[in-house]
């Protein structure tokens, strides 16, 4: 069951997670949900998920009663605590997200943030045969970055995430979604710190990014249905 592989906020702090060898994580936001609930049992084979969004945490909380804390990666949750840990343990870091521009100006932006960051090892999400894809998986345990980073969107990042832990990678894998792609198109901070702090990140991503409108439509008026009636055939 999804909702079994949220992680509880008490349960385990970030850098127990940041020094849990061959495990991977992934987030989960009111709309990637109802795509996870399609693809259960690649979601239940992820050590731990996150849930992505106030929503998605209420409703687990009021259905199930278990705690848990909205974490995102973008710069106003993990992201930045997992850097510094990075930066600050001498850990290395692969990313494999976005477009080949993007993945490039992010990589600077990040590198101009974090001086001492090592990033082993980037290159875009999109791969032309499966072939390339496999050849990437493997190139990355052989590299044995300490962090994977893959943003390839819901399904297609945690199918490579879960292809490189198979594949025998050491280290800590996280997916990322969009992050990539906002932090290029700005700077690190894809959030003005008043939108964080009022809990407006939706309403300013609609603005910036109009193509995730129909997803936030699809989240107040699919999710709660889907999910209620998913609690329900539970018992």
């Amino acid at each position: 069951m999804i909702v079994d592989r949220l992680i509880s906020s008490d349960t385990i702090s970030l850098k127990k997670i940041f020094e849990r060898n061959m495990s991977i994580y992934t987030f989960l936001n009111p709309v990637s949900y109802l795509d996870a609930l399609n693809n259960k049992i690649l979601f239940t084979k992820f050590d731990g998920i996150f849930a992505d969004g106030g929503l998605l945490v209420k409703a687990v909380q009021l259905c199930y009663g278990k705690k848990i804390q909205r974490r995102s990666f973008d710069m106003t949750s993990l992201a930045p605590v997992l850097f510094d840990y990075a930066q600050d343990n001498g850990k290395s870091i692969a990313i494999i997200a976005s477009k080949q521009e993007s993945i490039e100006q992010a990589v600077k932006i990040l590198i101009a943030k974090y001086p001492k960051l090592s990033i082993l090892y980037f290159r875009n999400g999109y791969f032309n045969t499966n072939e390339e894809k496999m050849a990437t998986v493997h190139k990355i345990v052989l590299l044995k970055p300490d962090f994977l980073i893959v943003g390839m969107g819901i399904v297609k990042q945690e199918d490579f995430l879960l292809k490189v832990k198979d594949a025998g990678y050491l280290g800590v894998g996280f997916t990322c979604g969009g992050f990539i792609h906002q932090i290029a198109k700005d700077k690190a901070e894809y959030y003005p710190e008043w939108i964080d702090k009022h809990g407006l990140r939706f309403v300013y991503r609609m603005y910036k990014e109009p193509h995730t409108r129909y997803r936030y439509f699809k989240t107040a008026f699919v999710f709660p249905i889907i999910f209620l009636k998913e609690r329900l055939s539970k018992g």
